[in-house]
Parts: C-alpha cells; sequence; structure tokens
C-alpha cells in the first residue's frame, strides 16, 4: 500500500499550439485563387484541481510530469487545426502550491478549487487571416507558441475537524484507531507515528452504511492523528514543521497529556509545553477551540489520578479500556459544530486562480537588450521574416506594445543588437 506525502513537485506543460497555414486557392476556373490558409488549434492547459477523492501527494513521487496535449496545424481551404485538450490534474483538498522560489501561488481549499499552472501555446493565424485591401496575397503566417512549463512545490495541509496533539506515545494513534476506522501503526516506542492519519468518527452509533444512506456531515466529524511533537518542534526540531503544518486547517484541537509516570514530567508541564510550540509556530493557534484531556488513565488506580483540574483538562480517558471515549465524542461534536456554524457557510463557488499576464520587459545583455514577455515574442512569431510584409507587421506589432518605447528607457541607441526570442536585429529608434 503506498505511503502518505505530504510534499511532493511537480512539472507542468502546456500543449503547444498549432502552425497557421500559407496556402492559396488552386481551382478550376479561379484565375487568382486568394490566401486560405488555415489557423492552428490552441495547446492545451494544465489545472490543478482540488478533489476530495485524492488524499496524499503520493502519485508525483515517482511520476512527476503533467503535460497537455497540443494543438493542431492549419490547413489549406481553411482547414483550422483542432484545440489541445486540457489536462486536470487532481490534488487533495488544502494543497499549497508554491514557486521554487517559494512564492504561494495558489491556497486550494475545497473541491473544484483550481490554479490554472501551465497555459497551452496560442495557434499560429494562417495566411488567410493577413488578407486586407492592401495585403492582398500574404505569403507568411503565424508560426506556433509553445505552451508553458515549469517546475511547482505542492505542499499539503490536512483538512481535518480534530487534530490530536501531544507527547510521543501518548496514545494518540490509539485512540484514533478506537474512535474511527483508521488503523495507525501502534507500539510501545515513542514516534510510531511518522504520517498523520485521518479516520472519521461517526456519531450517535450510526454505521458507516446508515450514513451513506443520507445522513448530512453533522453526523460526522473527521480526525487527525498528527505525529508526536517534541520541545522545539516549532523551531524544526524533529520534523516538527513537516507535523505542525497540518494542524493550521483544523477546527478544534484535542490536546492529549499523559497520565503515565513513564513520561517523566507532570501533566501540567506537558500542556505547557505544547501550548508553547503551538504559539512559536503559529500564534493564533492559541485561539482554536481546544480540548485538554488526561490520556492512558488505564495505568493508575483512579485514587491516584491526578485531579483534570490541576491541569486545565476537562476529564480523563483510556482508549485501551474504553473509559470516557462516550464523553469525548459528545464533547468534541460540541466543538466541531459550534466552529463549522461559526465559519462561511459552505457551498460557495470554486475559486479559480490564474496567474498575472506576462509584462513585457527589457534588459541588458551581451553589449545589447533582450526583449522578453509572451505578447513580444508572439508578435516576431511569423513564418518568413524575409518577407517584407511580414517584416513590417512585427514591427507594428512591437510599436503597438510599447517595445520601442521601453528599449529608449533602458538606454538602448542606434545600432544596439536586440534579441526577442530567436530573431535578432539591430535597433532603429523611430525618427
Amino acid at each position: 500500500m503506498p505511503g502518505f506525502v505530504d510534499e511532493a513537485q511537480v512539472h507542468v506543460k502546456g500543449g503547444n499550439g498549432g502552425a497557421g497555414a500559407v496556402a492559396f486557392r488552386r481551382e478550376a476556373h479561379v484565375s487568382r485563387g486568394g490566401p486560405d490558409g488555415g489557423d492552428g488549434g490552441d495547446g492545451g492547459d494544465v489545472y490543478l484541481e482540488a478533489s476530495n477523492n485524492v488524499v496524499s501527494l503520493v502519485s508525483f513521487e515517482d511520476h512527476p510530469h503533467r503535460r497537455a496535449s497540443d494543438g493542431g496545424h492549419g490547413g489549406g481551404k481553411r482547414k483550422h487545426g483542432r484545440r489541445g485538450e486540457d489536462l486536470v490534474v487532481a490534488v487533495p483538498e488544502g494543497t499549497l502550491v508554491r514557486s521554487l522560489e517559494g512564492d504561494l501561488l495558489a491556497d486550494l481549499v475545497e473541491t473544484g478549487d483550481r490554479l490554472l499552472a501551465a497555459r497551452g501555446g496560442r495557434g499560429g493565424r494562417g495566411n488567410a487571416s493577413f488578407l486586407t485591401n492592401r495585403l492582398r496575397a500574404p505569403a507568411f503566417a503565424e508560426q506556433a507558441e509553445l505552451g508553458e512549463e515549469r517546475w511547482l512545490n505542492l505542499e499539503l495541509e490536512l483538512m481535518a475537524d480534530v487534530a490530536v496533539i501531544g507527547f510521543p506515545n501518548a496514545g494518540k494513534s490509539t485512540l484514533v484507531s478506537r474512535l474511527s476506522a483508521a488503523r495507525p501503526k501502534i507500539a510501545d516506542y515513542p514516534f510510531t507515528t511518522l504520517t498523520p492519519h485521518l479516520g472519521v468518527v461517526y456519531l450517535g452509533g450510526r454505521s458507516r452504511r446508515q450514513l451513506a444512506s443520507g445522513a448530512d456531515s453533522a453526523s460526522q466529524f473527521v480526525i487527525a492523528d498528527i505525529p508526536g511533537l517534541v520541545e522545539g518542534a516549532a523551531l524544526g526540531r524533529g520534523l516538527g514543521h513537516r507535523f505542525l503544518r497540518h494542524v493550521e486547517r483544523a477546527r478544534v484541537l484535542l490536546v492529549l497529556v499523559d497520565l503515565s509516570p513513564s513520561e517523566g514530567r507532570p501533566p501540567p508541564e506537558q500542556l505547557a509545553v505544547l501550548l508553547h510550540e503551538l504559539g512559536q509556530y503559529r500564534p493564533e493557534l492559541l485561539e482554536r477551540p481546544r480540548l485538554v484531556v488526561g490520556s492512558r488513565a488505564d495505568v493508575l488506580p483512579p485514587d491516584e489520578r491526578p485531579d483534570p483540574s490541576s491541569y486545565g483538562g476537562a476529564f480523563s480517558l483510556s482508549a485501551v479500556t474504553g473509559e470516557g471515549l462516550d464523553a469525548l465524542v459528545g464533547a468534541l461534536a460540541g466543538l466541531v459544530e459550534e466552529s463549522r456554524a461559526a465559519k462561511v457557510a459552505p457551498g460557495r463557488a470554486p475559486v479559480v486562480h490564474r496567474p498575472l499576464g506576462e509584462a513585457i520587459s527589457v534588459a541588458r545583455a551581451d553589449g545589447g537588450f533582450v526583449v522578453a514577455g509572451r505578447d513580444a515574442l508572439r508578435a516576431v512569431a511569423l513564418s518568413d521574416l524575409t518577407d517584407p510584409d511580414a517584416l513590417a507587421l512585427a514591427q507594428r506589432r512591437l510599436r503597438r506594445l510599447g517595445v520601442d518605447r521601453a528599449l529608449q528607457r533602458a538606454g538602448a541607441r542606434r545600432g544596439d543588437p536586440v534579441t526577442i526570442g530567436s530573431l535578432v536585429f539591430e535597433w532603429e529608434p523611430d525618427e
């Protein structure tokens, strides 16, 4: 069974556009057939979309590449190329998408939220699209535009109603296994749990089959077994940041303090350390609704157990004997219901994140200037720039984009070499 993966990288590549065609009508009884080259189709886009059918990023671990299909080329008789199909890549709810530099691009919280991760290349226009009263027989077309491609970092923050927090070997995994159908690894040594586990707690003794027949989410809540924290976790000790990240989206925090004498520190000290680590990592976590309980009560006789009020707890429980579990489920259900009511009502329209358009930029390089930007590259993407009409069209496009003004502001002088994509020319400013 594949393991749980909460960090991964993905390489996304939009489909390449199709090239426009250069063609002329060649038919009987048509002495001077005009241009009839068709347009190329656009390449497909790549979207990352949150889905509740995916719970881990494991699919990207060995196969990180995702590519949309290319657009078709144009043909004669004004035949346009087909558009490439978009590719929708499913990621778990709560996935953060970042650039390799660490910039947050999107937070895909709910099912349907999308990020346009890589745009497909635009299809080139055929020579029939350049027909004008002045230009009766254009002998050029636009070339295909390549699709965008880049690497992205994916980070998963679990979407859970309740996050169980405590020191290693405090009984978190045993508790989650008793309350839900989750089966985390359980052993009598610390750091048994190295990855989070999710379980669903059903209320009122109703079975999963009964709930599936029409019960709403108020009859259940999701609980997360977070790997044990150690002192210094907020500073990254013991993989602390990787573990604490999964606490951020939880509605309610369940803090377990170990009543066992083997823990070596009293319950009040345990609670103080755990709350300190939460506050150091995210101060707002201390404002989150929380329930403090004593765990592993079965290791002590009832008359030797500390009073829960002495460490800020509500009651004691034992996941082994079942003591206090009903009270725990009832208390957690009440806190979850209050937290859900305080949030924005569900059912909002999915969010579609789209990157800002790429602006024209000019930079010095190797004694000349390099012009970058998708629109600038598009302006010179013509099949035959040795054609005077094609060259004149490219110059008009660049002028409308403000490339001349940008070069002047950058300090370009007459005769300086300018590079736009594969095109290199000597700049001649307008008089």
